[in-house]
């Protein structure tokens, strides 16, 4: 077959104009422009030695080109999609690597890492742990921890409380009532040693070391009108039985001759067996929330927010060097968000308990 014969009657102008166009953009592959100006010689009618002197392949090469040319056209010139190298590692492996974790890890060890698992897999590289790992969120060194109710009366106890959120007694009061214990370290009144450090240079640096005196804790008390967002708060040395009537007494004295209704988690000192302090308070109702489901509680949102804005504030942190002066940047944040209270919107009518997913293995389908 004469060297012309594959593109003499199939090469058309706006092939043509594809392939000089390619040949020109500087962005181009090297292949791309290798084979367009393979095609565009072999129009010229040269011969295949020629071709392939002049764009650096072989004879067999070019022929190769300019016959896939003749058959598909310019698309033809493009490489062939090739599958790739099989997979070595499938979900039959990966299924392997979350089972591993949860076995226990090896003596002298308290928690798995990709290497361990690799090794003791055998026959997986540590690279292809990490990869899973990082394909499903995991973080081996981190530990997330909550607990999930297991109350047989968690149904009545829930709808209890969100019904009491959604749809509260005419003139009623709803509050939420907790205490946040021990306010620290870094709610701690604390105080640092603070000075000058001399550089070699000569200049100096001012600030202040990681030393520091811990002059006590302080257990806060506190009270949300769920309606409302009108927060209210005492400051304790302690948290026991009296204490938390002692808040109490103050709660409901600023609300005289109306019906409260109080959610309170199971700690003891908020359900002893005989509550005379209930008798004496016919119209104060307590609802307990489920076990380990104390999220039920809107108090537990107020605290989240006190303690962004207060408690882990490094300002605070550096003027207090009392427990009065923490009970007071407390008072002062509580008396600014009470200007303006915002309730939280509680919008859920029906709350289940929380399935967990019991083994990594369960990550795969």
């Amino acid at each position: 077959m004469p060297d012309g014969d594959y593109l003499r009657c199939t090469a058309t102008t706006e092939q043509r104009q594809e392939l000089e166009a390619t040949v020109r953009t500087r962005t181009a592959a090297y292949r791309a422009v290798q084979r367009a100006r393979l095609v565009l010689l072999a129009a010229e009618e040269r011969p295949n030695t020629a071709i392939a002197q002049e764009v650096g392949l072989s004879r067999a090469r070019v022929v190769q080109w300019r016959q896939r040319f003749a058959r598909e056209g310019v698309k033809g010139l493009e490489d062939v999609a090739r599958p790739g190298k099989p997979c070595k590692y499938g979900e039959a492996t990966e299924r392997r690597i979350l089972s591993k974790l949860d076995d226990s890890p090896p003596d002298g060890y308290t928690v798995w890492t990709g290497g361990l698992v690799a090794k003791a897999l055998g026959d997986v590289p540590a690279h292809q742990v990490w990869d899973v790992l990082r394909k499903h969120g995991i973080q081996l060194q981190r530990r997330r921890s909550w607990c999930v109710s297991t109350d047989p009366q968690f149904a009545p106890k829930a709808a209890d409380i969100v019904g009491l959120y959604l749809n509260p007694p005419e003139n009623a009061v709803v509050m939420s009532v907790d205490e946040k214990p021990s306010i620290g370290p870094t709610a701690q009144a604390l105080e640092r040693d603070q000075g000058w450090l001399r550089l070699p240079n000569g200049k100096a640096f001012r600030g202040h070391s990681h030393e520091y005196k811990r002059h006590g804790v302080t257990t806060l008390f506190a009270a949300l009108e769920v309606h409302t967002g009108v927060a209210q708060v005492g400051h304790y040395r302690r948290k026991r039985r009296r204490e938390f009537l002692d808040f109490m007494n103050g709660v409901i004295a600023q609300h005289p001759d109306k019906e409260i209704h109080v959610v309170l988690d199971n700690f003891i000192t908020h359900k002893p067996k005989h509550d005379r302090w209930l008798g004496r308070h016919p119209q104060v109702h307590f609802h307990y929330t489920p076990t380990h489901a104390s999220w039920l509680n809107q108090i537990e949102v107020w605290f989240s927010i006190l303690t962004r804005a207060v408690l882990l504030n490094r300002r605070c942190e550096r003027r207090t060097t009392d427990p009065k002066q923490v009970c007071q940047a407390i008072d002062r944040f509580t008396a600014a968000r009470n200007e303006a209270p915002i309730p939280f919107e509680w919008t859920k009518a029906v709350v289940y308990p929380g399935p967990l997913r019991v083994t990594y293995r369960d990550l795969v389908k």
